[in-house]
């Protein structure tokens, strides 16, 4: 991941390699994420077969987690001013194992659903805790690339779990059937994720604590002793200064109740433009490609394994994607990585209604023409790419540090929590607008959704490009 970053070269003695090193541990937060929200992906037609599931039971399954990671990201940004941005990332980490272990053995509906609102309290603290504590470890030189290899690690979250899930698949010739100590395979792509939950956790055990989070809690100097392991002597006893410059108008603890302007009695308006960030990230639909790929595919003629290896090539030019907003968005910034991002998919989802609209039910499946099957596949690609370089790192991006030191946490709390609730209302909705006004009416919402995207950032959306976090206004 490093040669990837190519951060520039830091102040006079400034640890560049280890701050990436810390931030890379940070991101297998951002890989669990994706891999337990990719998963799900290969597992529908198990879920459906073991629990005998209708569909608005199986939208429920599918979306359980998402539960658990709007609570989760909710607490994940309270908890991290009391005890900790890297003490939250090793309960998250704990909890990812255990989903892991609990999702692939239940045997019950109920008890599936228990372990993947487990695992969504994991993915809700991680997503905002490791952007979170990115952006408190890096210089304004490079965040933006290391906070966008978050989201290069939960899309190869993704990628890992697509490609895994297509492997398994097919070893036991379909997710359902048997493959090893004879459990079928669908809970197999659950036990999967064990193994970098464990790793995640052991190597937490070995990184600091965020220095702005000890200068809060009045830890001076420990506070001190990171940053010059981050930074040298010299720059630590400076950006010390500046932190606790930057909190000396805040004289007590963390809390919601500084969300709100105390002039106004209102909301702060930054805080509006984080939530807004969060919900429309959501509402384009992207996670509906995400969870219900297979499903997707299936429902316009590929067969499952075919749609399978769909999700690994989506996957793959994700990766891709956010390789482009490594190398762009400390140059050009967040906001026109944004607003070009919302332009690219409002085309792309316009072009993938009309490729649905033209389609007609057999059976009850949609049956596209060959050319009207080819746009709708290069068409969600295009959507998939434009997301992945634009809102989908870059929404984590400013979340992580757009918000003044006082309220970051809170901020995040509230941010966060409406991103995954967001996202449940979009994933447990999907099954029944398939049934009641089919892909093409579905895929119509998240068009409109993104055209009211463009307009939002170039109204709303402060650049934060070159900006220390203690220069952050609210």
């Amino acid at each position: 991941m490093s040669t990837a970053i190519n951060a520039p070269a830091g102040a006079p003695g400034e640890n560049t390699a280890f701050i990436v090193l810390i931030s890379c541990v940070a991101t297998i937060g951002g890989f669990l994420f994706g891999f337990d929200s990719g998963v799900i992906n290969g597992t529908v037609d198990g879920l459906r077969m073991a629990f005998n599931s209708s569909e608005a039971a199986l939208g429920f399954e599918v979306a359980s987690m998402l539960l658990g990671c709007a609570i989760g990201a909710f607490l994940a940004g309270r908890l991290g001013d009391r005890l900790g941005r890297r003490s939250v990332l090793i309960i998250s980490a704990v909890l990812f194992l255990l989903s892991a272990i609990g999702a692939g053995a239940a045997h019950a509906s109920w008890l599936f659903v228990l372990a993947r609102v487990v695992g969504g309290f994991a993915v809700g603290a991680a997503s905002v805790m490791s952007p979170a504590y990115i952006a408190e470890v890096a210089s304004a030189r490079y965040r933006g690339k290391l906070a966008t290899v978050q989201q290069m690690a939960i899309i190869s979250g993704l990628f890992a779990a697509f490609l895994s899930n297509y492997l398994l698949a097919r070893a036991a010739g379909a997710s359902t059937e048997a493959l090893w100590l004879g459990h079928e395979a669908w809970r197999w792509m659950f036990w999967m994720q064990a193994i970098p939950s464990l790793l995640f956790l052991a190597l937490l055990l070995v990184i600091p604590e965020s220095p702005r989070f000890l200068v809060v809690k009045g830890r001076r100097a420990q506070a001190e002793a990171v940053l010059d392991r981050l930074y040298g002597a010299a720059e630590a006893r400076i950006k010390l200064a500046e932190i606790e410059a930057s909190l000396a108008g805040e004289q007590h603890r963390p809390q919601l109740s500084d969300l709100v302007n105390k002039a106004t009695g209102k909301l702060r308006p930054i805080v509006w433009v984080g939530i807004g960030l969060a919900v429309l990230q959501q509402l384009v639909g992207i996670n509906v490609v995400f969870y219900y790929g297979a499903v997707l595919w299936q429902a316009v003629g590929f067969s499952e394994n075919d749609a399978l290896l769909i999700n690994v090539l989506s996957g793959a030019l994700s990766i891709g994607a956010c390789l482009v907003t490594v190398l762009l968005i400390d140059r050009i910034g967040r906001k026109p990585l944004l607003w070009i991002g919302s332009a690219g998919m409002s085309v792309a989802l316009a072009l993938m209604v009309v490729a649905f609209a033209s389609g007609a039910l057999v059976e009850g499946r949609l049956q596209l023409s060959d050319g009207m099957g080819r746009l709708a596949l290069v068409a969600a690609n295009v959507y998939v790419v434009f997301f992945n370089m634009s809102w989908g790192p870059v929404m984590w991006v400013m979340l992580g540090e757009m918000f003044p030191n006082q309220i970051r946490g809170s901020a995040l709390a509230v941010a966060g929590a409406a991103q995954w609730t967001s996202n449940f209302a979009i994933t447990v909705t999907f099954p029944m607008l398939l049934v009641g006004i089919g892909l093409a009416g579905a895929y119509g919402i998240y068009t409109v959704a993104a055209v009211l995207s463009v307009f939002f950032v170039l109204r709303y959306v402060r650049e934060t490009k070159g900006k220390e976090l203690e220069q952050m206004e609210g």
